[in-house]
C-alpha cells in the first residue's frame, strides 16, 4: 500500500475512556494489553502524524443510550458491555454528564478529535460499522484506503476491517495501536486478532512503520 492525502484516511474506533483509561469500565480486562502495546501513546502518535501530514481523520465511536439496553439478546461481550454500563449516555441528544465519562474521548486526544476537522461518525452499535455512516463519510471524500487503529482488536477493529474490505476499501491495520481483552476463560483477544489481521488485512503495520508511510 502507498498512502497519499487525497485517497487515504486514518480511521479510529472507540478512542474512549472506557477502553483506554485506567478508570474505564473495561480496564480490568484490557489494561494489560493496552500497556504492553503502548496503545494510548501509539494512537496519539498516529494522530499527530496524520494531522501534521494533512490526512483526514475519521472516528467510529461507540455509544449506548437507554433504549439500547432493551435488546432481548446478544453475544457474550455485547451483554457484558450493557451490564457494566460501557459507553453509556443518557440519550442521543443529551450530553449531560458526558465530559470525562467512559463514553468521552481520552483527554489527551481531544485537541486532535475536537479540532473542527476530524469527522466523528454516528455510533456503531455492536462491533462493525454497518450501522453507522463511516462508509458514507469516507466515500463522500474520495477515500479508498484506510489506516485502521483503535479499540478493541478482536472486536471493533476486526469487524471494521472485514466490513471495509467488503465495501471495497484497501485497509492497513496498525497492530500496536490497538489492544484487546485477556480473559481466563474466553482467551487472549489480542492474539486471536493478530492471526486474523495477518490473514485478512492489506498490510499489518507497526506504528513506527505507519508514521514513516504517512
Amino acid at each position: 500500500m502507498l498512502f497519499d492525502t487525497s485517497t487515504t484516511a486514518l480511521v479510529l474506533t472507540d478512542p474512549q475512556n472506557d477502553f483506554l483509561s485506567p478508570t474505564g469500565a473495561t480496564w480490568e480486562l484490557v489494561g494489560k494489553s493496552v500497556e504492553e502495546n503502548n496503545t494510548v501513546e501509539h494512537i496519539e502518535q498516529l494522530l499527530v502524524s496524520a494531522k501534521a501530514s494533512g490526512y483526514e481523520v475519521f472516528v467510529s465511536p461507540h455509544y449506548y443510550f437507554p433504549h439500547d439496553h432493551q435488546w432481548e439478546f446478544g453475544g457474550t461481550l455485547e451483554k457484558m458491555m450493557h451490564e457494566i454500563g460501557m459507553f453509556d449516555r443518557p440519550g442521543p441528544l443529551d450530553l449531560d454528564g458526558f465530559s470525562g465519562s467512559g463514553a468521552d474521548w481520552l483527554e489527551r486526544y481531544k485537541p486532535f478529535l475536537q479540532d473542527g476537522k476530524t469527522v466523528v461518525c454516528s455510533p456503531h452499535k455492536i462491533y462493525g460499522p454497518e450501522q453507522n455512516d463511516l462508509v458514507l463519510q469516507l466515500r463522500k471524500r474520495g477515500i479508498s484506503k484506510v489506516l485502521l487503529a483503535g479499540m478493541s482488536a478482536n472486536l471493533c477493529i476486526e469487524s471494521h476491517l472485514r466490513e471495509l474490505l467488503e465495501q471495497g476499501f484497501d485497509v492497513a491495520v496498525v497492530a500496536d495501536a490497538t489492544a484487546a481483552a485477556q480473559h481466563p476463560e474466553l482467551g487472549d483477544g489480542y492474539a486471536a486478532a493478530l492471526i486474523n489481521f495477518n490473514y485478512i488485512a492489506g498490510v499489518v503495520l507497526t506504528t513506527e512503520r505507519a508514521i514513516e508511510m504517512l
